[in-house]
């Protein structure tokens, strides 16, 4: 008997508000270049044949997400929302993933995107599935550093402590792809440790299991929306792509 190939699942964790930005609204649902910033992410998922289903989390109290999808016709029967969002990031992922075990098999692959990176393409996607679907591991997109880096002393009135060498250095991005068993499986034993506040995303919590997850080159493009002057960047970006 042939076991089944292992599907790709998509995972956005959107229960944040986006504080930094200081919005009338979570910043997953602000108007960015004539659509909300989640759609772009749910559009390139559902227009992937490599993608078998994406599930949004956001918060129980989420008042946004009921109307946002009853005007994404084309999401229909590719996507399903999840109300189980936590107070963090990981918390959001952790429920997720516990939310979608009746879908997902132990060698099923899942992505986890930010909603607040609206820039992956179908591009992009199908590099980091067709560089990780074989891989032991799984990894995540990145970009090497190319800036200087400084670690400083003092928040309010900031000093050079010292230039931190680059070479090896490279900046995170989304998705991060794992297998169901695996991701779930270094998110729990995270928490039970007490180490949840160290894990920024997936692959940090990979790494506490002592595996080394596999870095696939991303795009500037794919930056993620975090203060108000991002927003321009980003509009920019799309409106050039359309």
């Amino acid at each position: 008997m042939n076991t089944p190939a292992p599907r790709c699942f998509a995972l956005i964790p959107a229960a944040g508000v986006g504080a930094r930005l200081a919005g009338a609204m979570p910043k997953q649902y602000m108007p960015l270049a004539g659509k909300p910033m989640l759609q772009y992410a749910l559009d390139t998922f559902a227009a992937s044949a490599a993608i078998a289903h994406t599930f949004v989390v956001v918060s129980a109290a989420d008042a946004y997400i009921d109307g946002f999808l009853a005007t994404q016709r084309q999401l229909t029967g590719k996507t399903s929302v999840m109300r189980c969002g936590g107070g963090t990031r990981q918390e959001s992922v952790r429920n997720g993933l516990q939310a979608i075990r009746k879908h997902a098999s132990d060698d099923d692959w899942i992505l986890v995107h930010d909603a607040a990176r609206p820039g992956l393409d179908a591009a992009l996607l199908d590099t980091l599935i067709t560089a990780l679907r074989d891989d032991a591991v799984g990894g995540l997109l990145a970009l090497p550093v190319v800036d200087t880096l400084k670690r400083c002393t003092g928040k309010k009135m900031p000093r050079v402590q010292e230039t931190i060498p680059r070479d090896a250095l490279w900046a995170a991005q989304t998705p991060q792809m794992f297998r169901y068993a695996l991701l779930h499986r270094a998110l729990k034993e995270a928490q039970a440790q007490g180490c949840a506040c160290d894990i920024t995303d997936e692959a940090s919590a990979i790494e506490m299991l002592g595996l080394q997850p596999k870095l696939v080159h991303g795009n500037p493009r794919n930056f993620k929306i975090t203060l108000p002057h991002d927003i321009a960047l980003a509009a920019s970006f799309l409106q050039g792509q359309e």
